[in-house]
């Protein structure tokens, strides 16, 4: 059976939407579970090779940042799996579906870590802040509801890398990072 096949797949279940509706959000869920499971390696790639002079306090947060991003991971995967999905969830259907770039693998600094992370929990902060929306939409307070806890605890994660940027080359000017809008001035 082909992965396509597989995120549309549904058990029977006795939950009080159509099958339609579990599909749609199901789907929404799946694309989710793809980019959560990418951002949470992405996080643990740059705990596992940051340097620098702030080494150690970055090491300690990326950890809780990815085990904060693990147990969301596990919320998401079996609220596919309560409304009667198949939830898609190995590392190469998060390679092929998540929405995010590749991590930068050539990056040792904290500063550059911490930048590219902040980019990257950026994106993924959109991405739920819109499966809010989506599965409000269709319904479903209780995903919309996982969706907030998520988007809260995501928000307040980039705070703490943006915090670590002020003051730097990397900071957040005007809803784009000044790094972005340097590299986009010497292109032109």
């Amino acid at each position: 059976m082909s992965n396509n096949n597989l995120k549309t797949r549904l058990y029977a279940s006795r939950i009080d939407f159509s099958a339609e509706t579990r599909q749609e959000i199901a789907a929404i869920l799946n694309a989710t579970l793809a980019t959560t499971l990418d951002l949470k390696t992405q996080v643990k790639q740059a705990h596992w090779n940051v340097k620098g002079m702030n080494f150690y306090s970055l090491h300690l947060l990326f950890d809780e940042m990815a085990g904060e991003l693990e147990g969301y991971v596990d919320l998401v995967a079996e609220r596919i799996t309560a409304l009667g999905g198949f939830a898609m969830g190995t590392a190469r259907v998060a390679a092929t579906d998540s929405i995010l770039p590749e991590y930068p693998f050539d990056i040792q600094e904290g500063q550059d870590h911490v930048t590219a992370l902040a980019d990257r929990f950026a994106m993924y902060a959109k991405h739920v802040r819109e499966a809010i929306d989506q599965t409000g939409g269709l319904g479903d307070a209780d995903t919309a509801d996982l969706y907030t806890e998520i988007s809260r605890t995501v928000d307040m994660r980039l705070w703490f890398l943006e915090a670590h940027l002020q003051g730097s080359d990397s900071s957040v000017t005007n809803g784009s990072s000044s790094a972005t809008t340097k590299a986009t001035a010497n292109v032109k």
